[in-house]
């Protein structure tokens, strides 16, 4: 059910609350004999890894240290997960880290797109408990798979349709937690065509956003994920608002998943772009995690990546 217009403008009013950010702006000095070239202004954001990438560490407090020690900002979780989530919560105050949000850890398979109404139901209830993880934990999203296309009983407007339907049932939830629901962009078949041309748009993606008609879903905006289908620097300015926070991958036409920064993303571009759009808030990496020194190493890739040297 869609809200009322009073109801609506409530709920507007708390999720740009909820998203306010400062932005950052940086002066030039002058230089003689001529004008000072324009410098990148930096931007405004704070890096994080998926907690199921820290790859050492024994507890949850250790690898949150390990987290912390080399610099990033916060951590994203999973739910449901078999963690305890009261030792989950000690060691985020003793060691003194955020928890941003949570991914939905079995959106792939208790789909909101299946053809089968008991798991879409099973999906919703995953998803009503990823929304209450992830306010305990102090997060501020779920990050959600919408669905798969994936053959004659999952098209693409079954999983509209469909994930829409289950969506809605938790929003009231995620209103009065506060949690945003994240879609995000991955190779699930839906809203592109995954063997399409290279230079596929957002347009369907943001239709679908704006479909669900609540201030409470946005887009968690994977950049390295459609590199293969379309420009990200493009699909940002196309998402827009729409986006609320980013993962961080790379792809190379060549080479397939590269480490950040070493694919063919235009990185330069994307940071145009997110700037073009007020973006400020969480950028998650999601590629293949270990130990501290490949920890440290991808935090160095997203600096880069940003252009946050010197901050």
């Amino acid at each position: 059910m869609r809200q009322g217009p009073i109801g609506w403008e409530m709920d507007r009013r708390h999720a740009l609350r909820t998203m306010a950010a400062s932005a950052l702006a940086l002066g030039a000095a002058p230089v003689l004999g001529g004008t000072p070239p324009m410098a990148e202004s930096p931007l405004a954001i704070r890096l994080a890894v998926k907690y199921g990438m820290i790859g050492e560490g024994q507890s949850v407090r250790e690898k949150f240290q390990i987290v912390k020690d080399l610099g990033f900002d916060g951590v994203e979780m999973d739910s449901p997960s078999d963690l305890d989530l009261s030792e989950v919560l000690r060691a985020r105050d003793e060691v003194g880290i955020r928890i941003h949000g949570v991914v939905d850890s079995v959106h792939w398979n208790q789909r909101l797109s299946s053809p089968d109404p008991s798991v879409r139901q099973a999906g919703v209830a995953a998803l009503e408990r990823a929304i209450r993880d992830s306010s305990a934990m102090g997060g501020s999203s779920v990050l959600l798979v919408p669905g798969r296309v994936s053959g004659a009983d999952e098209t693409q407007e079954d999983v509209w349709e469909r994930s829409i339907e289950g969506i809605r049932q938790v929003l009231p939830i995620a209103a009065d937690l506060g949690i945003f629901i994240l879609i995000e962009n991955v190779w699930n078949g839906f809203c592109y065509e995954h063997d399409g041309a290279r230079d596929q748009t957002a347009d369907r993606l943001a239709a679908y956003i704006d479909a669900i008609a609540s201030p409470w879903v946005g887009s968690y905006f994977d950049i390295g994920n459609h590199r293969r289908y379309g420009d990200p620097a493009a699909w940002i300015r196309t998402l827009g608002r729409r986006i609320v926070k980013l993962d961080v991958k790379d792809w190379s036409f060549t080479k397939g998943w590269t480490k950040i920064s070493d694919g063919d993303v235009p990185w330069p571009d994307v940071r145009e772009a997110l700037r073009e759009i007020g973006f400020t808030g969480w950028a998650t990496a999601e590629v293949g995690g270990g130990d501290r020194e490949r920890l440290a190493e991808i935090r160095a890739n997203m600096r880069r990546a940003f252009a946050l040297h010197g901050q």
